[in-house]
Parts: C-alpha cells; structure tokens; sequence
C-alpha cells in the first residue's frame, strides 16, 4: 500500500510541528527539511489547518504550530483528511480492477485479500498516536536524517519530547 503525496506531506508536518508545539515554522521551512515542494505543502497546510490540526500565524516571523492533541490524534486521523485507505477498491490511491474481474471467483478472492489489507492498515494506523510515534523515533534515535542535516542549515527545529 502507498500513501498519495499529499498524505505523506501531511504526516511530515504534523510530526514535524508536534515536536515542539510552541515553535512555528513557515511551510517553505518544512519543505525544505523533507525536499518537497513549498507550493504543494501550503495546500496541505490549508488542509490540516481546516482540521484544526495547526494554526497560521500571520506576518512577518509567522508560520504554523501544531494545535492538536498530540497523545489523541492518530496517524489515521491525518490520513483519513486526504484518503480513504479503506474504500473498496482504493487499496491505496489505486484505481482497483474492473467490475468484471470482480465478478470471477479469483477477482472476488483478490478482492477479499486486499480488503482484509486494508482492514489491518487502518487498525494499525488508527493505534499509533502522533505522541506514541515522536517517543518512538526517540527510542531508536531518529534525527539522524537528512531532515536533521536541513534542520542544521537554518531551520531552528530542536529535538523536544511530547508531553
């Protein structure tokens, strides 16, 4: 299963702001430590922010924080803003097979499979909060990506635990 890019960019950047929730950061900042783009990111921003996940801050030093509840909003909270992972024949952002493959016997057994896929994607997602999974890259070091490389070029975005 994959995730479509704005999903992706929405994870980036609510784990990025929930790291430290007082700090801002604009969404050209954000783009920047994962390489992707600023217009694109803005969008998703939009997005999340409709969900009252972040806020904006106007004006000059402005940006957006994190604004939700970091130990209630799961990963399937975020994904379910850009996708539905469990629709029938979506199996990640893909088409799915004509009604007539479905209507054969291996089409329908497929089919069953890829929902049962689907099922456990979502249960597994919906489990991790976005507090569970900042501890976690704590746990096995993280922050030693190419995002940390960026961090160090001139986006302040220090290490902090959720609390």
């Amino acid at each position: 299963m994959r995730l479509q890019k704005a999903t992706l960019f929405g994870l980036y950047s609510i784990l990025e702001l929930a790291r430290d929730p007082e700090r801002q950061l604009s969404a050209t900042d954000i783009a920047t430590i994962y390489n992707i783009s600023a217009n694109h990111l803005a969008k998703v921003l939009r997005d999340l922010g409709r969900a009252g996940l972040v806020v904006s801050v106007r004006g000059a030093g402005g940006g957006y924080r994190f604004s939700g509840n970091a130990r209630r909003t799961t990963l399937l909270d975020i994904i379910d803003i850009f996708e539905d992972i469990g629709a029938t024949g979506n199996a990640g952002g893909n088409a799915g097979p004509p009604a007539e493959c479905e209507a054969t016997d291996i089409g329908a057994a497929l089919l069953r499979v890829q929902g049962e896929i689907d099922d456990i994607a979502r249960a597994t997602f919906g489990s991790i909060t976005i507090a569970t999974l900042l501890r976690t890259m704590q746990w096995y070091g993280a922050g030693t990506g190419a995002g940390d490389a960026a961090r160090a070029g001139g986006v302040r975005t220090p290490h902090t635990s959720v609390k």
